[in-house]
């Protein structure tokens, strides 16, 4: 009853928001909204009291919410309210594009949406999505979603924060998920950091805010996720629980999360299903000293991986006789997507073409790779003109992504001293994935600050995980780089002064990339030479 005393006067005046706001009718689109809030209040209220206590004993007379309470509650809400404020902000503050003057962040999803409510008003069935003649959505599955929900929903009117609803929700409910994997693989330390990670990196955020594929991705992933840890341990390893065993309904619920959200990420797109059961597959073989080899687990892996491979590659194919093989379309497609991206980086930059005239073509790959992790550069936010909202937001990315980076930079570090064998092993196959994809995101966005950062939070998942394992064992070197990346901010801030401004001091690019390795490595060889001959590291 206290549940519904204060979720349905939020739901009706956040639901006369968002009908007032759109275009429709106002009645029929509050109507809507009220009832949709209603259930994803309902619905996330369920999940995260089956993820974790509600309540922990405070020092008082009375009890307070359980920590990881306030996180589930806040991902929904910053997500719908961020969602709700760039639709408004950006037409009002725009910089001519026609994504923005429609109140969308990304001009994929502008396309997608668009094409989304066509399809939805047209008599063409949903299923059709997924034919090729639907240019907009290269697997068709967020498109089908989109225009099943206009279609259903909201037939009267396009509203485009009725997507950006069901993605807040299902990256909001991934928090459950994550959390109990968490806890259950580690501690609730490293839970609690991770869940933390997630909800708030603002890249997080924003792709939540959005009609982006990613939010429905992670919210999948870490279904999966739970799913894989909880059935894994329950059917490879040892346990003292035979009990536990024995629970055909838990262990049919966790064979079902790792199922669904396998199957849902191939749906939307098959690359995140594709690097979920390699992470997996690295995850069982890296800790298999004391499981048992399942046949019909791997039966069941091998057949998604080749399924998976095989929609990648039809989604990929743009030639409607193909005449490779699915392996064959999907590095053609790669090594192409790379180069045109790396075209379009030199093209759109005349500093990029000066230092690209000036150094090899193998070196050129490099470059982007670094120049990639660095995106969205945080001085850049701050100096390179741009509209209002545009500079808030890429202020507020950049943030985020220079907040995580010391962390993952330093996760290493705190991996090498960890005293269990299995346990290092599992950190370092993580640790390893997630940086082998920010590579892999630096190339294929070719350092645009836009899908180079989208593609990497698409593994925010893991990348939350490996941050959370070292904030939780952090010591000294973290704060070494920390100095390394203040200085990094400190020196490119100078650079981008002068280059948009005259102020300061010009530094050619060579120099002061050598001067920030320089300084980086006399920072590290200190530091290195403190811990062994002055005050050994705990």
């Amino acid at each position: 009853m206290k549940f519904l005393l204060r979720a349905i006067p939020s739901s009706l005046a956040l639901g006369a928001l968002l009908a007032a706001i759109q275009p429709g009718n106002f009645l029929r689109g509050w109507l809507l909204f009220s009832f949709l809030l209603l259930l994803s209040f309902y619905v996330l209220r369920t999940t995260f009291s089956w993820a974790t206590l509600p309540f922990i004993p405070s020092t008082g007379s009375g009890q307070r919410f359980h920590p990881s309470s306030f996180i589930f509650v806040s991902a929904f809400i910053l997500r719908l309210a961020l969602g709700i404020t760039l639709y408004i902000a950006l037409p009002l503050n725009t910089n001519g594009a026609d994504d923005h003057r429609a109140g969308y962040v990304f001009f994929d999803a502008y396309r997608r949406d668009t094409q989304a409510w066509e399809l939805a008003i047209s008599n063409s069935p949903i299923l059709s999505s997924f034919d090729k003649t639907h240019y907009t959505d290269q697997y068709g599955g967020l498109l089908a979603l989109s225009a099943a929900g206009y279609r259903y929903l909201s037939p009267d009117a396009h509203r485009p924060l009725l997507p950006v609803l069901f993605g807040a929700l299902t990256a909001s409910l991934g928090l459950a998920f994550l959390w109990k994997a968490a806890v259950r693989q580690w501690d609730e330390k490293v839970a609690l950091a991770a869940c933390i990670i997630y909800a708030l990196y603002p890249e997080s955020i924003l792709l939540g805010a959005s009609q982006m594929r990613e939010p429905f991705l992670m919210g999948f992933m870490c279904m999966a996720l739970y799913g894989f840890v909880t059935w894994r341990a329950r059917t490879f390893l040892a346990t003292t629980d035979e009990s536990d065993k024995k629970d055909f309904t838990s262990f049919i619920f966790h064979l079902s999360s790792l199922t669904l959200g396998l199957l849902g990420m191939l749906l939307i797109s098959p690359v995140a299903a594709l690097l979920t059961l390699v992470i997996f597959a690295g995850w069982a073989w890296v800790t298999r000293e004391h499981a048992r080899t399942s046949w019909i687990a791997l039966s069941a892996a091998l057949a998604l991986f080749l399924l998976g491979i095989y929609l990648l590659a039809w989604g990929l194919q743009r030639d409607p006789t193909p005449s490779t093989s699915p392996v064959g379309v999907i590095l053609n497609f790669a090594r192409d997507a790379v180069k045109w991206d790396v075209h379009q980086l030199e093209r759109g930059s005349g500093w990029v073409q000066k230092l690209f005239s000036e150094m090899p073509d193998w070196l050129r790959p490099l470059f982007v790779i670094i120049y990639g992790i660095t995106q969205p550069v945080l001085p850049a936010a701050f100096i390179e003109p741009t509209t209002l909202t545009l500079r808030l937001l890429g202020i507020f990315r950049a943030l985020g992504w220079y907040a995580l980076v010391p962390l993952l930079f330093f996760a290493p570090v705190a991996t090498r001293r960890l005293a269990p064998e299995a346990g290092r092993r599992l950190w370092t196959w993580l640790l390893a994935s997630a940086w082998l994809w920010i590579i892999i995101a630096s190339l294929r966005g070719g350092a645009d600050q836009w899908d180079n950062p989208r593609y990497r939070a698409m593994l925010i998942v893991f990348e939350s995980l490996v941050a959370a394992f070292a904030w939780v064992h952090r010591d000294r070197w973290l704060t070494r780089w920390v100095f390394i990346e203040v200085i990094f901010l400190a020196i490119f801030t100078q650079w981008y002064a002068f280059r948009y401004y005259h102020v300061g001091i010009e530094i050619s690019f060579g120099i002061m990339v050598a001067l920030i390795f320089a300084l980086a490595a006399l920072i590290l060889g200190a530091g290195w030479w403190r811990d062994k001959h002055r005050n050994p590291p705990p």
